[in-house]
């Protein structure tokens, strides 16, 4: 899937539903696009915001358990050195098709 334009809305037209294809590269973009306060970091409430953009049912006890599963130093974030965590929990709780390639 090729991405078109630029900025956080070109970002949040990569995902557009839970049955859209996208590479791992192109979900950390679309990912980053909700990082709102640009502090380099997804919170829980733009893991949740992210997740309710593409219609999944996503709880605040889902978005607690996405942020544990792959918050590797326990700050409650998910930095650019998790992502592929997050990536993980996606495929396999979530349903998401992400690729490697």
């Amino acid at each position: 899937m090729a991405i078109k334009g630029s900025g956080a809305a070109a970002g949040r037209s990569i995902m557009r539903s839970t049955s859209s294809e996208v590479t791992a590269e192109e979900f950390k973009e679309w990912l980053r696009s909700f990082d709102t306060d640009r502090d380099g970091r997804i919170s829980r409430a733009e893991l949740r915001r992210a997740m309710r953009s593409i219609h999944v049912r996503f709880s605040g006890w889902q978005s607690r358990c996405g942020i544990r599963y792959a918050d590797a130093d326990g700050d409650g974030f998910i930095g650019d050195d998790e992502i592929d965590s997050l990536i993980h929990f996606a495929q396999h709780h979530l349903g998401l098709k992400i690729t490697t390639y």
